[in-house]
This record gives C-alpha cells, sequence and structure tokens, in this order.
C-alpha cells in the first residue's frame, strides 16, 4: 500500500488518461510509484477498494486522498496543496 510520504498511481498503458497524468507526474518531476495493472491484474482490485469504482487513473495522493480520472489542473491544484510543487 502507500506509504504517507508516496503517491501511488494505478494505470495501464492502454489508458489514455493514465498515459496523460503518468506524462504529468514526469515532466514535474513528482516520485511516484506506478501500479500497471495490465502486469499486475490483481491491483485492480486495490484500486477500486480505494476509489470505489472502476475508472482509471487511480492517484492515491500523501494525505490519503485520491483523485480517479483527474484533469492536469486536479493533479496540480493538489500538488501545490500538499507543496509538492
Amino acid at each position: 500500500m502507500t506509504s504517507s510520504s508516496t503517491i501511488t498511481m494505478f494505470g495501464a498503458d492502454w489508458c489514455r488518461d493514465c498515459v496523460r497524468t503518468k506524462s504529468q507526474l514526469d515532466g514535474l518531476g513528482i516520485h511516484y510509484t506506478y501500479v500497471d495493472l495490465v502486469a499486475d491484474p490483481a491491483a485492480a482490485d486495490v484500486a477500486r477498494e480505494i476509489s470505489g469504482r472502476t475508472n482509471i487513473p487511480v492517484v492515491v495522493y500523501p494525505d490519503a486522498t485520491h483523485h480517479v480520472e483527474p484533469s492536469n489542473a486536479d493533479v496540480e491544484a493538489k500538488l501545490r496543496e500538499l507543496a509538492l510543487i
């Protein structure tokens, strides 16, 4: 699971929103754990438990909040709130 200082992103390479969010985090130099749901299908259950939904990506933040299918603006606002950027 996630530690208190880590961002975890559940996603898949076939998901355009996942690719966009991953690219945004990479571009901002944010350290995060990427859980590839293609390589680890069982992790989809974990993502579903967190979000209550089957949509991806699921981004879990250090304060235990999460976004499901966030826009870049949503992610940026949360990172700023957490003083990560």
